[in-house]
């Protein structure tokens, strides 16, 4: 995958190797797209993976495929991930769900955080993305 020429992902030297996501990520013009946090409900309001980690990430990365299908982008547009989890536990299912649509190449900038709780108790996490479209 190649990503859009107006956005530059970097790892300068001078900071940690990151493990799949990059540092910075440089825009050059375009149009920002912000999508709001993203949790395993299907387009009928369902909740899906009841208490499965792995099927909650998939539901959760198509919905943002979906939303950024909405606006014309796709993964190679984000340049911005925030992980909001119950469990920390399940960052490595995490991170191998998000090399399935991410460029691994190019990844995003990503904060990851454990929370206590979302807004619904079934929801074992949620992702909001920034994307970046040409001008």
């Amino acid at each position: 995958m190649s990503h859009p020429d107006h956005i530059e992902f970097l790892n300068p030297s001078t900071l940690a190797a990151p493990p799949g996501y990059s540092h910075v990520v440089k825009v050059t013009g375009g149009q920002t797209i912000y999508l709001a946090g993203q949790v395993a409900l299907d387009a009928s309001r369902n909740l899906v993976g009841r208490g499965d980690f792995r099927a909650q990430a998939v539901q959760v990365f198509e919905n943002i495929k979906a939303a950024l299908a909405a606006v014309g982008a796709d993964f190679n547009h984000v340049v911005k991930l925030n992980y909001y989890l119950l469990d920390r536990s399940q960052t490595l299912v995490l991170r191998e769900v998000r090399d399935l649509y991410v460029n691994t190449e190019a990844p995003p900038a990503s904060t990851l955080v454990v929370v206590s709780g979302l807004f619904q108790e079934d929801f074992l996490l949620e992702i909001e993305a920034i994307a970046v479209l040409p001008a």
